[in-house]
């Protein structure tokens, strides 16, 4: 006699936990974090390195190479105290001009996202394209005039974003929206910096108190969760705009909505029309300070190694644990505490609520246990080099 086995809601929700939706928003968010704060920190050594060039040119008096004039990603964007505290104010006026004028301007919203992932594409893309052409090129710049010069790399990442931002504008296909999703968040996470941990603490708080509000409480004011109604709102395709001015009926009927790339989604292999969702901002704001500390620990072992060698440097358990670490685990802890929430509840949840505790609490504690704690505060990457006369 054939036997039905009983699923428990405990085994019910650890399938859904370990979905192939669930599973892949884990794994993609962890590595665009990853190889956005190391991208980073490359970014740092690299700048390092030309001013050393610059330099040292200067001082022989010869001209700058061609190599360190200005390249197409170099400007990189520091957040101060009032930018950190400014950041979520601003976004929530955005998301309320998102709610109250999304129908009036969602061409606008559209064609503006279009361009920043573009933008941010081919920067995610510029590695993989350097490694393509470094056989066939000698990496000299091409000229375009009053646009400025660009490495043949530059020019091959940046047509192909515009080939697949094109054809998400035809298509909409959700793996396009989700690469382009990812180029956005490790443009963000690369080229803007936090100087210090009050700035990381100051701009987590903030967002954390912004998602919350408007994720739980905005329903009670505006008769709608503002969070999930902008993130789920699909916006008019400007082509099928331009094709019913110009009467072109079949192209107007056959181009499809834009589901705007501020979430990555995934669709489950197990269970169809069943996705997950998560925002670029759950994977953007923690990944700022997850970079922040990478460039921390990187600067710290690089003090380290310059230390003098008659001064030794106390060995300590807590000092093989890196800051960096300590922070992705609880990335990890975090989200999957929101996933959990998320199936407990049965409503969307702010993950920033779980996330930065779990983010932040384990960095202060540790920096408060090695001793760093007051430095990574302010001044972090001030040189304090021991001074070469030691006092007996």
């Amino acid at each position: 006699m054939p036997t039905t086995q009983v699923q428990t809601p405990i085994t019910l929700m650890a399938y859904s936990i370990v979905d192939s939706s669930r599973v892949s928003t884990f794994l993609i968010s962890i590595l665009l974090i990853v190889y956005g704060s190391f991208r980073s920190l490359n970014m740092e050594q690299e700048a390092r390195e030309r001013e050393k060039e610059k330099e040292r040119h200067k001082l022989l008096g010869l001209p700058t190479p061609a190599a360190q004039e200005n390249s197409f990603f170099t400007d990189v964007q520091t957040l101060d105290s009032l930018q950190a505290m400014c950041l979520p104010l601003g976004a929530s006026v955005s998301l309320l001009v998102m709610f109250f004028f999304f129908d009036s301007m969602q061409m606008l919203f559209a064609v503006c996202t279009a361009i920043i992932a573009t933008v941010a594409l081919a920067f995610l893309l510029l590695p993989m394209c350097q490694y393509i052409i470094r056989p066939c090129t000698d990496n000299k710049k091409i000229s375009f005039g009053m646009c400025g010069r660009f490495t043949g790399a530059e020019i091959l990442s940046f047509c192909l974003s515009v080939t697949i931002v094109c054809v998400w504008v035809l298509t909409g296909h959700w793996l396009l929206m989700d690469a382009m999703g990812m180029g956005l968040c490790v443009a963000f996470i690369a080229f803007v910096r936090l100087p210090s941990l009050k700035v990381s603490t100051l701009l987590l708080m903030g967002l954390l108190v912004y998602d919350v509000f408007w994720v739980f409480f905005s329903s009670y004011i505006f008769n709608a969760n503002v969070m999930v109604k902008v993130a789920t709102r699909p916006a008019e395709n400007p082509v099928g705009v331009m094709a019913r001015k110009l009467h072109l009926g079949s192209m107007a009927r056959d181009v499809p909505k834009l589901s705007l790339p501020g979430k990555l989604v995934f669709p489950s292999m197990q269970h169809s029309g069943h996705f997950s969702m998560l925002g670029l901002g759950d994977v953007v704001m923690p990944g700022l300070l997850l970079c922040f500390v990478l460039r921390y620990d990187a600067y710290k072992k690089a003090q380290l190694l310059s230390t003098e060698a008659g001064v030794p440097v106390p060995p300590s358990h807590m000092n093989r644990i890196s800051y960096f670490h300590c922070s992705l685990i609880g990335y990890f802890l975090g989200l999957l505490t929101a996933t959990v929430s998320s199936e407990v509840f049965k409503a969307a949840q702010p993950a920033l609520l779980y996330l930065v505790p779990f983010t932040l609490l384990p960095l202060l504690t540790m920096a408060y246990l090695k001793g760093d704690l007051r430095r990574m505060w302010s001044e972090p990457f001030i040189n304090t080099s021991p001074s070469k006369h030691q006092d007996v």
